[in-house]
């Protein structure tokens, strides 16, 4: 019986058709041991008949809670389309003997190029020259002077693939120092990238541009809020790549609108979709965007070729690259549905 695979159904347009260019599908169909299907609706919690029959299944943006794995026996991987997996119940699925696999690399170089177009944005204020040419304001380019990233210090909060691959990219801008926190990454590793380790108080004080990249989870809830932003210099820019959450939007907020930093480019946010009326909206110091400012064609087929790899090897009974849980490697349950499909 063929290995049966589930993608969900926001890689669909309202047409039923494929709306990215290309997300790995030619690995799956030019392997003779599998199937694929697309979910018949979108829902934003997976529901547990969606995934009754799969025994792989990609997701994109849908949440996988406990209620979607309850009664599924079936079912021996879930395939992240990324790197973030907040949006999963990595315990249930450990307790279901399902294994978690994020793209893991895969995001590295599309998210850290569009961490450098939010700074030039930013620094030589694009939108506002942009906005200003559209109304007839000529005149007024005088009083928008832009600078640059060269003698500017970058500040990295988390120095993962993303962080390090960032550090490398803007090496050819000529900046004055690249600073970074992260308490899970040791010195060595921070010179092998070119990076200085600083505290995290320390990179707010120094930076000229900030840029959060690591995962949000209990010990980053909120890890930048209202002192760390009071310790950035009026002229520094903050930048939010990673995950709403990470930062307290309040303070943040009131930060930008009595003008106490330059200001800002969030890709992700407290709550998304932004809500009706929402205060960030309306400030006119921070570029915004809708969690899919890395998106491109290449980081699609990127993230495809890596998770369908991912779901070709647990046909085989092959432990797949980039394994959340690695708890549930162990486990009976697990280690059972893998041989299964190894013979």
């Amino acid at each position: 019986m063929p290995y049966q695979i589930g993608l969900t159904a926001d890689f669909l347009d309202d047409a039923g058709n494929l709306t990215y260019q290309d997300i790995g599908l030619a690995l799956l169909e030019a392997n003779a041991g599998v199937e694929h299907a697309f979910f018949k609706k979108h829902d934003p919690e997976i529901q547990p008949a969606q995934i009754a029959n799969f025994d792989s299944v990609l997701a994109l943006t849908p949440r996988v809670t406990a209620a979607t794995l309850k009664d599924v026996d079936r079912l021996t991987h879930i395939a992240r389309f990324g790197v973030g997996y907040d949006s999963v119940d990595v315990d249930a699925c450990t307790q279901n003997d399902v294994v978690l696999t994020i793209t893991a690399g895969g995001v590295n170089y599309s998210v850290a190029e569009s961490v450098v177009a939010f700074m030039l944005a930013l620094c030589h204020k694009m939108l506002i020259k942009d906005r200003m040419t559209r109304e007839g304001r000529w005149d007024d380019r005088s009083g928008h002077m832009g600078s640059e990233l060269r003698d500017r210090t970058l500040g990295i909060v988390g120095l993962g693939g993303i962080g390090a691959t960032l550090a490398e990219m803007v090496a050819p801008f000529r900046m004055k120092e690249v600073i970074a926190f992260d308490p899970y990454i040791d010195e060595a590793r921070a010179k092998e990238a070119g990076v200085r380790l600083t505290s995290l108080d320390e990179l707010m004080a120094e930076a000229d541009f900030i840029s959060v990249n690591c995962p949000l989870n209990d010990a980053t809830r909120n890890l930048i809020g209202e002192s760390q932003i009071a310790r950035m210099k009026p002229t520094a820019f903050l930048i939010n790549t990673a995950r709403g959450g990470i930062i307290d939007e309040g303070p943040l907020i009131t930060a930008l609108k009595e003008n106490r930093i330059a200001g800002a480019a969030l890709d992700c946010h407290e709550q998304e979709p932004l809500p009706a009326g929402s205060r960030i909206a309306e400030l006119d110091n921070v570029i915004i965007a809708p969690h899919a400012v890395a998106w491109s064609n290449e980081l699609f087929r990127d993230l495809g070729h890596i998770a369908c790899q991912q779901m070709i090897d647990v046909s085989t009974g092959t432990i797949p690259h980039g394994v959340v849980n690695t708890d549930v490697l162990n486990r009976p349950g697990f280690q059972a549905k893998l041989a299964r499909h190894a013979s």
